[in-house]
């Protein structure tokens, strides 16, 4: 279920998202960062397509879609354009062997707005075999977001050829 972003008033930026199953999103990214609230932590568990099967009031509050919109919506509604594939692909290609990722992940709000987290994916692994996903996501270190940043952006200018 691919959910529907509203152009926001102020200025933004838009994009034309081709997702990994071919899906095709227009997405408005404004330059309001959201804080990730201290002691707090976002927790989410998906289907093996990284459908969202549950979200905490946390996840729906950063966000800002409604507990309605995520249940049942890909994960990838929240994938920023500032974020490269090649960081995905590794976090796919890690949890999919069952083993655990971590990684620093730029999300996009439902407002276009954007919040960092640092996030851990655990496969939910039962009778040997992979039957979901668990993602808690923390507050993330403002040193690390910065150094990401600048990878990320390397990493996205490799990607389109500049």
């Amino acid at each position: 279920m691919i959910l529907p972003m509203q152009e926001p008033e102020i200025a933004h930026r838009t994009f034309e998202l081709t997702y990994y199953d071919g899906v095709k999103r227009t997405v408005y990214c404004t330059d309001v960062e959201t804080q990730f609230p201290d002691g707090c932590l976002i927790t989410s568990t998906t289907d093996l397509e990284g459908v969202i099967t549950h979200a905490n009031e946390v996840f729906v509050q950063m966000s800002g879609w409604d507990r309605d919109e995520l249940m049942g919506a890909e994960h990838y509604i929240l994938r920023h354009p500032d974020m490269p594939r090649v960081a995905y692909k590794d976090l796919w290609d890690t949890v999919q062997t069952g083993q655990k990722w971590h990684g620093y992940v730029k999300n996009l709000r439902k407002d276009g707005g954007f919040y960092w987290v640092y996030a851990t994916i655990i496969p939910n692994i039962r009778e040997g075999k992979i039957k979901g996903y668990t993602s808690v996501r923390r507050k993330p270190s403002l040193s690390k977001v910065t150094e990401m940043q600048a990878l990320y952006a390397d990493l996205l200018k490799a990607e389109r050829g500049n």
